[in-house]
């Protein structure tokens, strides 16, 4: 997953809206958002290669959204799989504030990575490379890519802008998330890869002939317990097919 827009506590009626892009290889074999056979409560996307995730919510209400923070230095070691940070967390009982504590004393068995997890009531954010603890999520608007929490990169802003207007909008989540304009050169990041990669991750929504983004979500969590999540797949750019599921915590 590499950009997570979130609009919390802005709205009585919908304390939380996630919109997000995942980025990933396109050979990097993926299935869709569904409920998990070995883990019932589960619903979420997979990587089919680790068997892991990049963003999640349970039947309890729990929710749990993770990025890779970009450092080239950390591409050849050899460390665990991230997205099985996101399934502990969903199908435990612990709460965020204790889990993610307990996960900076071990976030050195993994790569660099950016968390938010929790409820719509209580969100919790960690980066594991900031050396800064757990930090409760405050109400508003946050975005967060390959870099810190509201690191103001060119896509995290103009996301942040957009959502502000639109996040009890579905369709317009969409066309956010699907913003393929890419930053000028003067504004780029330098997060350590080549002039060319920055160019090509700074869009919203990511095509190249490799990597690029492979799916969007959008999960509103509504004050009543009501859970909706629709989910747009993506091969090389190009659509794919659609799910939806909606369900009510328990």
């Amino acid at each position: 997953m590499c950009l997570v827009n979130i609009a919390f506590q802005l709205e009585p009626e919908l304390p939380l809206v996630i919109a997000a892009n995942r980025d990933e290889f396109y050979h990097r074999p993926t299935a869709p958002s569904h409920w998990w056979e070995d883990a019932p409560g589960i619903l979420a996307g997979r990587d089919l290669e680790k068997g892991g995730t990049w963003l999640g919510v349970s039947k309890a209400g729990r929710i749990c959204a993770l990025t890779n923070y970009r450092d080239p230095s950390q591409f050849s070691l050899k460390k665990e799989s991230r997205g099985h940070i996101v399934r502990s967390f969903l199908e435990g009982e612990m709460d965020a504030w204790t889990f993610l504590n307990d996960l900076d004393k071990e976030k050195d068995r993994y790569p660099g990575f950016n968390i938010v997890a929790g409820t719509s009531e209580t969100l919790y954010s960690y980066s594991s490379s900031s050396g800064e603890k757990p930090s409760l999520l405050p109400p508003g608007i946050h975005s967060v890519s390959n870099a810190f929490m509201n690191t103001p990169w060119p896509k995290t802003v103009k996301a942040k802008r957009e959502m502000a207007a639109c996040f009890q909008d579905q369709k317009a989540l969409f066309s956010l998330l699907a913003d393929e304009t890419k930053a000028p050169d003067d504004v780029l990041p330098n997060t350590g890869v080549s002039i060319e990669w920055e160019r090509m991750l700074s869009p919203i929504f990511i095509k190249s002939r490799e990597y690029g983004t492979r799916c969007s979500t959008v999960i509103m969590m509504k004050a009543d317990g009501t859970i909706e999540w629709r989910e747009r797949t993506f091969e090389a750019g190009i659509f794919q097919n659609e799910q939806s599921f909606s369900f009510i915590k328990c």
